[in-house]
């Protein structure tokens, strides 16, 4: 537009422009780490190249839950017009066989039923008022899903139109107990269960008692509670063996720590759950320095626990990068009592404050125990106590002897 009015020359321009577009080279080193485990939970995995793809038809079931919704209702559809359409056919067969569409053919050009009955010497159809394959789908549909309107009907005069109506009848009740199961089974699956299952979207490394320590905060926003709740933690970062072996995705098990003690929490409330970074923490030479998108270091937490609601067991997942991690900083309170209750204020949750905090490794740390004295720790509490000044509401005097 300047060029246009002639403020500013146009190969001036162009030049400005093509210095603007970013060189992909010039960035390429610094693209960020790929997740392993996404921060909503799921797995960012893509299996490939899978020669034994019949595997997944021996358990058909697990395959039909695990399909999106629209191919699982594509199929629930197709299923039943399939079976319709076969039996259906089936049907026109059996009436085809036995003469019963020539028949009926008769007594639409007798004129009446009662004439046609008479020149036929009392013919009886295997299934009655079939007339063409559109009667006979419409029977089989009725059969199958047990409506039932009273015009046709199967009579004793045929043993296979009284065999193929049990087999009908077997056949539909496995299909609706497999497609009704599998639709069941995807609108309670455990994972609608954990949406309301949240993680703070940092985690911090602080002081706490003294030792460097990796925390987190998880919370419930429902009021039903996960029983048995357990929290465990990996570290996930790419190692070499002593034999020269790469390992890219090696899962290391790392010890939690919660409030209440040993491994099952209490979750009623957001609880901040911390690792204490010791000689055995593969986090144990991680500095401040280390903390950047360069970094190949993800830490995947995972909630384990089951619904109090429906029994089933739900697993919440996240992870967080280098750069997610925040040192020297911790979680402010978010739990405060009123009204004889306790509330949580959730705007808070991920909230956290800057403290002293010691720029070393925890081995540095360890092993050189001045550092710490060097730093001035904050206070213990910040909060402040009402204090009340009672009056007397009555004086002791004594009584003159």
């Amino acid at each position: 537009m300047l060029s246009r009015k002639g403020i500013i020359p146009e190969e001036y321009v162009l030049t400005r422009l093509a210095e603007d577009v970013p060189d992909p080279a010039r960035y390429r080193a610094r693209e960020r780490r790929a997740r392993f485990v996404g921060k909503s939970g799921t797995c960012n995995v893509a299996h490939k190249n899978i020669r034994e793809q019949g595997r997944f038809l021996q358990d058909v079931f697990t395959t039909l839950v695990d399909l999106k919704w629209p191919h699982t209702l594509v199929i629930f559809t197709m299923t039943f017009l399939c079976s319709w359409l076969l039996f259906g056919m089936t049907w026109w067969l059996i009436a085809f066989a036995h003469g019963d569409l020539d028949h009926s053919t008769q007594l639409r050009a007798g004129g009446s039923r009662e004439a046609g009955e008479e020149e036929a010497g009392g013919f009886v159809p295997c299934v009655t008022s079939i007339h063409s394959f559109t009667s006979a789908f419409l029977f089989s549909i009725e059969v199958q899903v047990t409506i039932g309107f009273g015009g046709r009907m199967v009579t004793e005069e045929c043993p296979a139109a009284i065999l193929m109506l049990i087999v009908q009848n077997i056949v539909g009740l496995v299909i609706n107990a497999i497609m009704l199961g599998c639709i069941f089974m995807k609108t309670a699956q455990a994972h609608r269960r954990a949406e309301t299952l949240i993680f703070s979207k940092h985690a911090v490394i602080a002081l706490r008692e003294g030792r460097l320590c990796f925390m987190l905060r998880v919370g419930d926003l429902r009021k039903s509670m996960i029983i048995s709740a357990t929290i465990r933690m990996q570290v996930v970062k790419k190692t070499t063996s002593l034999e020269g072996e790469v390992v890219p995705l090696n899962q290391i098990d790392v010890q939690m720590e919660n409030p209440v003690g040993g491994s099952n929490i209490f979750l009623v409330s957001p609880l901040i759950i911390y690792h204490v970074i010791d000689k055995n923490s593969p986090l144990y030479d991680i500095s401040p320095q280390h903390l950047n998108h360069h970094e190949d270091l993800e830490v995947i937490v995972i909630l384990e626990g089951v619904v109090e609601t429906t029994g089933i067991t739900t697993q919440a997942r996240t992870s967080y990068l280098a750069d997610e991690i925040l040192w020297g900083q911790r979680f402010v309170p978010i739990v405060a009592e009123e009204d004889g209750r306790y509330s949580v204020d959730y705007s808070k949750f991920g909230n956290t404050v800057r403290v002293p905090t010691p720029s070393c490794t925890a081995r540095q740390l360890e092993e050189d125990r001045s550092i710490i004295d060097s730093i001035p720790l904050s206070p213990k509490s910040t909060s402040r106590k009402r204090s009340f000044r009672l009056k007397p509401k009555f004086t002791i005097t004594d009584e003159p002897s």
